[in-house]
């Protein structure tokens, strides 16, 4: 495995991410495809024995279990001084006034929940899983930077949103030392781009690692485009995503992996790694063959024509995944 500084911190991250949201109770909120902890303890062992010490989740993924889960499991497989752990709030997490949002009600609360249900002392990385509009940006920012001081997360990241919105925040932290935002997690595959012409520019400009999502575009990247999957028929957000002109990119990937002899995952992913501003593309995995792509992935080197050809059919959209 190799690994990558977070941004500009001097933090070790492994350059993949195993992203956790596949693993709760669907009884509790959770998607029908996520694995309960029994089924889910596979992967964190499969994780740590390859070298990844970097794991995302949040405090809505099935209403929290995800969290307990991912705590159950790396608090019995991993040395926590090793690893790297990452959770998010925003998203309602229970009825009622102050149940959602960015609020210094909501992050308090939403913080200190994260933890009991991780079984951890801190996070290592706090994130903001969108951009609030009905709370002013400056109460966010301040709440985070006392959550870091309070020694609850040792970093804050923060989620889709448009450039100027990111921009702002980060303007707005470093004129009042509050501490800055250290990674984007932005939503970004072959056949999203959008974060090409803005965001990733301003990431590269202001030192922030970006850590996207759905690297694979819920797994479209590695089957033929008409095949479902029990995920891809009830993600009703994974539908809204993606065009059925994107085929034509699927197409693609399926060609230069089938000459290079390796999965289409592997491809997929190489491509995003071969960005010099993302420093770990975030991976969920329900089967071994997942990670075991994701791992093989780093190691595979793409060459101009092969990039170009991946590409050449990227047809520009509009922006999806803020919301």
């Amino acid at each position: 495995m190799e690994y990558t500084k977070l941004g500009a911190t001097g933090l070790d991250v492994s350059r993949i991410c195993l992203g956790c949201m596949s693993y709760g109770v669907p009884d509790a909120g959770g998607w029908p495809w996520s694995l309960d902890a029994d089924d889910a303890k596979p992967f964190f062992r499969q994780a740590l024995d390859a070298g990844i010490n970097f794991f995302d989740t949040a405090d809505v993924y099935s209403a929290g279990t995800s969290e307990e889960i991912t705590g159950r499991w790396l608090g019995e497989m991993a040395d926590r001084d090793e690893i790297v752990v990452a959770t998010k709030v925003f998203n309602r997490m229970r009825t009622g006034p102050n149940g959602a949002g960015l609020s210094r009600k909501a992050i308090m609360t939403g913080i200190d929940a994260s933890l009991r249900r991780l079984d951890m002392d801190y996070v290592d990385l706090y994130q903001i899983h969108r951009w609030d509009p009905e709370t002013p940006i400056e109460e966010t920012l301040e709440a985070l930077h006392d959550v870091v001081k309070a020694g609850k997360a040792r970093y804050v990241g923060a989620s889709s949103m448009w450039a100027w919105q990111f921009a702002k925040a980060l303007h707005l932290q470093d004129a009042n030392g509050w501490a800055r935002f250290v990674t984007m997690q932005d939503h970004y595959n072959l056949l999203y781009r959008e974060e090409e012409r803005e965001m990733l520019p301003l990431c590269a400009d202001e030192g922030i690692g970006a850590i996207p999502w759905s690297p694979l575009a819920r797994g479209k990247l590695t089957r033929d485009w008409d095949s479902s999957t029990t995920r891809g028929e009830t993600d009703e957000f994974g539908k809204s995503l993606y065009r059925d002109s994107d085929r034509y990119i699927v197409e693609r990937v399926a060609e230069v992996a089938e000459k290079r002899g390796v999965s289409r995952a592997q491809v997929a992913l190489a491509w995003v790694l071969n960005n010099p501003v993302v420093d770990a593309p975030i991976v969920g995995a329900t089967k071994e063959h997942h990670l075991a792509d994701a791992i093989a992935a780093v190691d595979l080197r793409l060459d101009d024509d092969e990039i170009a050809a991946l590409e050449e059919r990227y047809e520009p959209r509009g922006v999806a995944g803020h919301r």
